[in-house]
């Protein structure tokens, strides 16, 4: 309630601010703060929707042939131009060719975008982020690995769960709930995601 509470909050006091707005410089202040706390709110609001289906299972799942490659390729493509702005370089290792996985396309986009966009956030600018793509006998498995900015203060276990951030004081990006999402679609799927935390080493 926390979470949704603040940037509503914050647009009930600048509307009352804009209200009584003298300058169009003000007016466009408030307006700028009311554009951005309503989107917040409106991520917080489809990240919450999105974790209540996913964790009961209300989310349609389309199981086909994908080619892992491709989807990594893709994600990261999608993601150049965020990971150049925070200064990371992201380093693609794969075999060579196709490599098939049974999957839902639309499910496992979601999910590599909630792993990259925590990347962007809070991996340490100056750094490579690694994204391994493997076959281990029936399993298509995607590593990634990055090093945090801030000291990761808490568990694996613990990142996993809802409305957990990995630095206490991170309380203005995110939801929260990226990950507990991503789990829960990568278990849609009949896979598995597991985190590893050693030091500031981040793994996925």
């Amino acid at each position: 309630s926390h979470d949704i509470k603040t940037p509503l909050t914050s647009i009930i006091n600048y509307v009352d601010l804009l209200r009584s707005a003298h300058t169009e410089d003000e007016r466009e202040e408030y307006l700028e703060v009311l554009d951005r706390q309503s989107l917040r709110l409106k991520k917080l609001i489809d990240d919450l929707m999105d974790m209540s289906k996913a964790s009961t299972g209300n989310m349609p799942v389309d199981i086909t042939l994908v080619d892992a490659v491709e989807s990594v390729n893709q994600a990261l493509g999608e993601f150049a131009d965020k990971l150049d702005a925070a200064n990371l370089t992201p380093v693609f290792r794969t075999p060579e060719g196709q490599l098939q996985m049974q999957a839902d396309g639309r499910l496992t986009w979601r999910v590599l975008s909630n792993l990259l966009g925590n990347v962007v956030k809070y991996a340490l600018p100056g750094t490579r982020v690694y994204v391994d793509l493997t076959a281990e006998g029936r399993w298509v498995v995607c590593s990634i690995k990055n090093i945090s900015r801030e000291a990761l203060n808490i568990s694996a276990e613990e990142l996993t769960e809802r409305f957990v951030r990995g630095d206490e004081a991170r309380n203005t990006e995110g939801s929260g709930l990226g990950l507990n999402i991503a789990q829960s679609l990568m278990r849609l799927q009949h896979g598995t995601m597991e985190l590893t935390v050693d030091g500031d080493l981040f793994k996925v």
